[in-house]
């Protein structure tokens, strides 16, 4: 395996925290950016909420999960079901 490269694993990407709000879900993303760790937030399925209305799952990548949790002060529990 040569620098850079990861496992399949490590890139899987795991739901750190759930959002209720595209707002919320963008500040999310800036602390966990702070810290250096990258994030990308989804909105929810279900529901007809259009607009920055509507719950978003922030993902990041399954390595990094705990750290995330950390920064975000989140239970070390999922945030939605696997």
């Amino acid at each position: 395996m040569m620098a850079g490269d990861t496992t399949h694993d490590e890139a899987e990407l795991r739901v750190v925290a759930t959002a209720a709000s595209e707002p919320e879900a963008d500040v999310m993303c800036q602390l966990l950016a702070q810290a250096g760790i990258a994030s990308v937030a989804q909105r929810t399925i279900g529901g007809p909420e259009w607009g920055s209305s509507g719950s978003r799952y922030v993902y990041v990548r399954a390595d990094e999960l705990e750290r995330a949790r950390e920064v975000l002060g989140v239970p070390d529990t999922p945030a939605k079901p696997e």
